[in-house]
C-alpha cells in the first residue's frame, strides 16, 4: 500500500540547515521518525525525472512498510506547460500541500489569481494543507491574529492565507522556521494524520471490494480492461513564446508605429500584444482611463514617453488594412527610443529575459547611467498600478521564467471589443477578436487574413459548423495557450474545430483529455456508454485523429468479446477489420 503526496509551490531558500539549503518537504522527510532515512540519504536518492524537471520525486517508507512517493513541485509553470502531468498528479494524489513563503506576496497573488482556480477544478475530496512558511520581515515576533493589518503592504498576511484555505477547505499552518518543532510537532503532526486518513480509507475500500467479491455468485458484469501494449503518449511541446515573438518580425497586423522625436519610423507593433504586458500602453491606447488605473507613476511614465499624433497630414507609413489606418506614436526619450527595437523584442519574448536586454541595450549605449535609465524606463513601463515595482530585483523575475503575459494575460481581452478588428459570427452571435493573436498562434487564420479571401477585407467573418461554445474555448487556447474541456463530448468538439483550423497541439492535447477521462472511469460507466465509444472511434478516424483512434481500436480489441456482442459495433464496417486484425494479433 502506498501513499502519493503532492507539493506545490516555493516556500523560498532562506532557511538553511547545517549549512545546506533545505526545503519543507525534505527538512520533514528527513527529520520525521515515522520515516526511513535521514536527509542526506533522501537528498542523494531524490530523482528529477529527466523529462519533467520541474518537480523531484522521493520515495521513502512511513509507518514501517508503507511506500511513501512525494512530487515536490516547486515551480507553478508545470499547470501550463504540461497541462497533463499536473493533472495526473493532483488527480493520484492522496494528500496536497501548497507552500508559499509569507515575504513574497506577488507571487502568492500570481497563484492565488491563477493556479488555485485550475486545483480546485481538479481537486476530488483530497485533504489539502497550505503552509506559510516564514517570518513577516516587519515583525519582530510573529503575530497570528487575523484581524492583523501591519502586514498587508509587503508581505502576505494571515488573513489572506486564512481566506484562501476557506476556498480550498484546507488546513492552514503557519511555519514561521523549519525547525524541529514546527515541522516535526505541527507540520508533520498534522500531514500524518492525513496519512492515516488516507490509509484507513484505502483499507476500508479494500475490505469492502473483498467482501463483495466473495460475497457475489451472480453472472458477473462485463469489466472493461485497459490496453496495455499501448505507446507512452507524450504532450506536444507548446510553441506559444516562439509564435508570439515571431509576430514582431512578420509585420503582418500592424496597428501602431513608433516614430522618434524626428518624425523618422523607428519601429512597427501590435497593440494587443503591448496592452497584455503594461498599463502604461492601456493608458495610452484609451483602453484603460486614469481613473481606472489610479497610479501616478504609470500616468507620469505616459506622459513623458510617449505621445500620439493624429495629424492628417503627417506624412507617415500607411498600410493596407480592413480597419483603421496604424496609430502614430511618438518616443519623446531620445535614448528610449533609440533602444525600442531591442526593449519590444524583450517585450514580445515574455518580458523577462532582463540579462539578455541589458546586454542589447549596453551595445548601443555605451554610458553605463544611460543604461540604466533606459532598463529603469522599461521597469516602470511594466509596473503593475498601486503596487510597489515588483522588478527591482530582475534576476529574482527572471528565476521564474513566467509564462506569456500571466499576470496581465491575454485572457482580459478574450471575447471583448477592446482593441477587437474582427468579429466572428457564430449561432446568431457575435464574438470579437484581435487579428494579430489569431494570425501568430493559427497558420490558416494567418492565410485566410492575408491572401486573397473575403476574410482578408471583411471585419464581419460567419463561422459554420461549430458552437459558439466550442469556438469560444479554441479561442481561448490560441490567447492563452491552454484549455480546460468539461468534458469527453466538449472535447470532441474542441478536437473537430482544431482539426478544421489545423492546430495540432490542441487536437493533441483534446485526444490526451479523452483518453484520460476513459481511463479515469468506473468500468460499469465504461460498459454503460460503449456507444459512445464507437462513436468517437468513427469521429477520430474522419478527422484524421491518429493518436485517438489508435488508441480506441485498442480499447475496444482488449475488451473484444463485450463489444462485439452489441448491434452498433456491427456498423463499423471497415474500421471493425481493423479491430479484427489487433485482436488476433493479441491472441
Amino acid at each position: 500500500m502506498s501513499i502519493h503526496i503532492v507539493a506545490l509551490g516555493n516556500e523560498g531558500d532562506s532557511f538553511h540547515q547545517d549549512n545546506r539549503p533545505s526545503g519543507l518537504i525534505r527538512t520533514y522527510l528527513g527529520r520525521s521518525p515515522l520515516v526511513s532515512g535521514d536527509e542526506s540519504s533522501l537528498l542523494l536518492n531524490a530523482t528529477s525525472t529527466v523529462a519533467r524537471p520541474v518537480f523531484t520525486e522521493y520515495q521513502a517508507s512511513a509507518f514501517g512498510n508503507v511506500k511513501l512517493v512525494v512530487h515536490d513541485c516547486p515551480v507553478w509553470d508545470i499547470f501550463d506547460s504540461d497541462w497533463y502531468t499536473s493533472r495526473n498528479l493532483i488527480g493520484g494524489a492522496d494528500i496536497i500541500v501548497i507552500k508559499y513563503n509569507v515575504n513574497d506576496k506577488f507571487s502568492f497573488h500570481e497563484v492565488r489569481d491563477n493556479y488555485i482556480p485550475v486545483i480546485k477544478r481538479a481537486l476530488n475530496s483530497v485533504p489539502v494543507i497550505i503552509a506559510a512558511v516564514g517570518t513577516r520581515q516587519n515583525e519582530e515576533l510573529p503575530c497570528t491574529c487575523p484581524l492583523c493589518t501591519s502586514d498587508r503592504g509587503s508581505c502576505v498576511s494571515t488573513t489572506e492565507g486564512i481566506q484562501l484555505a476557506k476556498e480550498l477547505g484546507a488546513t492552514y499552518l503557519e511555519l514561521h522556521s523549519l525547525d524541529d518543532f514546527y515541522i516535526g510537532k505541527y507540520f508533520g503532526g498534522v500531514l500524518e494524520y492525513f496519512m492515516i486518513q488516507a490509509l484507513n480509507q484505502k483499507t476500508s475500500e479494500k475490505m469492502k471490494k473483498r467482501k463483495m467479491s466473495s460475497s457475489f455468485h451472480g453472472i458477473r458484469p462485463p469489466q472493461l480492461e485497459q490496453p496495455e501494449k499501448m505507446p507512452v503518449l507524450k504532450a506536444e511541446a507548446s510553441h506559444y513564446n516562439s509564435d508570439l515573438n515571431n509576430l514582431l518580425f512578420c509585420c503582418q497586423c500592424v496597428d501602431v508605429v513608433f516614430y522618434n522625436p524626428d518624425l523618422k519610423e523607428v519601429v512597427e507593433a501590435h497593440k494587443i500584444v503591448l496592452c497584455a504586458v503594461s498599463h502604461v500602453f492601456m493608458l495610452l491606447f484609451n483602453v484603460k482611463s486614469p481613473a481606472d488605473i489610479q497610479d501616478s507613476s504609470i500616468i507620469r511614465t505616459t506622459q513623458d514617453l510617449f505621445a500620439i499624433n493624429r495629424d492628417p497630414a503627417f506624412s507617415g507609413a500607411s498600410q493596407d488594412s480592413p480597419g483603421n489606418p496604424p496609430l502614430r506614436v511618438i518616443v519623446k526619450d531620445v535614448l528610449f527610443c533609440s533602444c525600442l527595437s531591442d526593449i519590444l523584442r524583450f517585450i514580445y519574448s515574455g518580458a523577462f529575459q532582463w540579462e539578455e536586454l541589458e546586454e542589447d541595450i549596453r551595445k548601443k549605449l555605451k554610458d553605463s547611467g544611460d543604461v540604466s535609465s533606459v532598463i529603469e524606463k522599461v521597469k516602470c513601463i511594466l509596473k503593475t498600478p498601486g503596487k510597489i515595482n515588483c522588478l527591482r530585483n530582475c534576476k529574482t523575475y527572471q528565476a521564474r521564467k513566467p509564462l506569456w503575459f500571466y499576470s496581465t494575460s491575454l485572457k482580459f481581452f478574450l471575447n471583448k471589443p477592446m482593441l477587437a478588428d474582427v468579429v466572428f459570427e457564430i449561432q446568431g452571435t457575435t464574438v470579437p477578436a484581435h487579428r494579430a493573436i489569431l494570425v501568430a498562434r493559427c497558420e490558416v487564420m494567418a492565410a485566410m487574413f492575408n491572401g486573397n479571401y473575403m476574410e482578408a477585407k471583411s471585419v464581419l467573418i460567419p463561422v459554420y459548423g461549430v458552437s459558439k461554445e466550442t469556438f469560444l474555448s479554441f479561442l481561448e487556447y490560441l490567447y492563452t495557450d491552454s484549455c480546460c474541456p468539461a468534458g469527453i463530448f466538449q472535447a470532441m468538439c474542441l478536437l473537430i474545430c482544431a482539426e478544421m483550423y489545423q492546430v495540432s497541439r490542441l487536437q493533441h492535447i483534446c485526444e490526451l483529455f479523452i483518453i484520460t477521462q476513459l481511463q479515469s472511469m468506473p468500468s460499469r460507466e465504461l460498459a454503460a456508454m460503449n456507444l459512445d465509444i464507437v462513436d468517437l472511434l468513427k469521429k477520430a478516424k474522419f478527422h484524421h485523429s491518429d493518436c485517438l483512434s489508435t488508441w480506441l481500436l485498442h480499447f475496444i480489441a482488449t475488451n473484444y468479446l463485450i463489444f462485439s456482442q452489441k448491434p452498433e459495433f456491427q456498423d463499423l464496417s471497415g474500421t471493425r477489420t481493423d479491430i479484427d486484425c489487433v485482436y488476433n494479433k493479441w491472441h
